[in-house]
């Protein structure tokens, strides 16, 4: 850092990330500012700057660099705060010290004690935050997805996805263009192997075999008839490393979940696509394959379709203290399998950590839906979607036979007609009775209405403002 640089960081004043002290008679306080920032998102404490903007310097003598070291000892665990000087006379210099942070070393204490960042004041950080820092320090030491994958080895990976990895990271401007093709180089690049030895994220991203080892790397999928759990129309349970298993889900959606139809005014003819947004449930599958508790042997990430709603669970709890209801507001991201939460993001699948959720709801609210539910119950977390109903603005979840299709056409010529009109005005009519069946389930899908009752009733074509 140069003058001009030192110059125009100070003249932005005291904040979360820098800190102005006058001269290492401060240096305690300095190093206690210094672990608030490792316990936050970094920054520099300038030594030699007055707190109003002044950059006086001061004299650093062997003694004083003896000193610095001293007090930067005293950090638990180790810190890495690196030292700039910048000259500001002839004998005069500002010190800069930078705060770098490792998230899995936090929390960080000095002298016994850890302090927090608020603004521009440092402070002694609560009992009940430095516990929890305790833990995701504890967590991100001993995660499941980190411990190795004994037994395995890079011969039982699935090559050719490690390779499409590496091709679509580069597409997407996360991995450099030097990445090769040599899949152990690709796993050490992306924290999946040390030497030879993978872990256990290699298996669940690219693995092949996973019994007796492996059970949690598994999917259910089921279509039920109705409303509950009695009857299947479908269901299948597979095994396999997550993007197989991200395919084998959306393929299954693109032949189950409902199609719902626009009828374009005066045609009657139907813009067909699934009644929910693709993107939103490829997101919240991601996020279940990225965020579960793979230590749960038994576990699995489960798709239910039902005829009102559908539903994604996956087996473990929220990580580190979020709720259901944090889930639809801007949060931090703290994915409980960062490791494999990384390599999806590399592929260009999360386009930005701690921002799914909050897609999900976006997009299901622009498709017209209310929006999702976020629930955790039983130690496992479900997103529950659903539909507007069969209607928005002549929105079906249905296919229309032609005869319904004409009978629409000919409503839409008069404001209303009774049932022996509308037979005597179709090319081929039913028995009253079908008809009467037809225009039922025309009325249940909110496409037409009816007035009166009995042979007296009138039907008409349901309008809306968009025709």
């Amino acid at each position: 850092m140069n003058r001009a640089e030192l110059e125009q960081l100070v003249a932005h004043g005291e904040s979360d990330t820098v800190e102005l002290k006058k001269s290492t008679a401060q240096l305690r306080r300095a190093a206690e500012t210094l672990c608030a920032m490792l316990n936050g998102n970094g920054g520099k404490v300038l030594i030699g700057v007055t707190p109003g903007g002044r950059v006086i310097g001061q004299e650093i003598s062997d003694k004083t660099l003896r000193d610095v070291a001293e007090v930067l000892g005293r950090f638990e665990p180790p810190a890495a705060i690196t030292q700039t000087r910048v000259a500001i006379a002839e004998v005069k210099e500002v010190l800069i010290m930078e705060a770098l942070p490792n998230p899995e070393s936090r929390p960080y204490a000095w002298d016994g004690r850890p302090f927090q960042r608020v603004g521009s004041t440092t402070s002694v950080l609560p009992q009940e935050s430095y516990q929890r820092l305790l833990n995701q320090r504890a967590h991100a030491r001993s995660r499941w997805e980190n411990q190795p994958a004994g037994g395995h080895g890079v011969t039982e990976l699935d090559r050719e996805e490690i390779l499409r990895t590496a091709r679509l990271g580069i597409a997407a401007g996360r991995l450099p263009e030097s990445t090769g093709s040599d899949a152990p180089d690709i796993l050490d690049r992306l924290e999946l192997a040390q030497g030879s030895q993978l872990n256990h994220a290699a298996v669940v991203l690219f693995g092949t075999r996973f019994m007796p080892d492996y059970p949690q790397c598994h999917l259910r999928l089921a279509r039920f008839r109705g409303v509950d759990k009695s009857e299947f129309l479908d269901q299948r349970q597979l095994e396999g490393h997550a993007f197989a298993l991200l395919d084998e889900a959306m393929l299954f959606l693109r032949r189950h979940l409902p199609v719902a139809g626009r009828i374009v005014p005066g045609l009657f003819e139907r813009e067909d696509e699934p009644l929910f947004p693709l993107e939103a449930l490829r997101e919240a599958l991601v996020n279940a394959f990225c965020h579960r508790d793979y230590s749960i042997a038994g576990g699995a990430v489960s798709l239910a379709i039902y005829d009102d709603r559908l539903e994604i669970w996956s087996d473990g709890t929220l990580p580190f203290g979020l709720t259901p209801e944090d889930l639809k507001r801007e949060h931090s991201s703290r994915p409980r399998n960062p490791l494999i939460a990384k390599v999806f993001y590399l592929r260009g699948v999360i386009e930005r950590w701690g921002r799914g959720t909050q897609k999900i709801v976006e997009q299901c609210v622009k498709a017209g839906h209310p929006e999702p539910e976020f629930g955790e119950q039983a130690g496992s977390v479900w997103v529950r979607f659903l539909p507007s109903g069969y209607i928005a603005p002549h929105r079906v979840a249905h296919d229309l036979t032609d005869r319904q299709r004409e009978l629409l056409h000919l409503l839409s010529q008069k404001p209303a007609r009774p049932l022996r009109e509308i037979r005597a005005a179709m090319d081929e009519p039913p028995s009253d009775r079908r008809l009467r069946e037809e225009l039922l389930h025309l009325k249940k899908l909110g496409l037409v209405s009816s007035s009166g009752h009995g042979r007296g009733a009138s039907w008409a074509l349901v309008r809306h403002d968009d025709e």
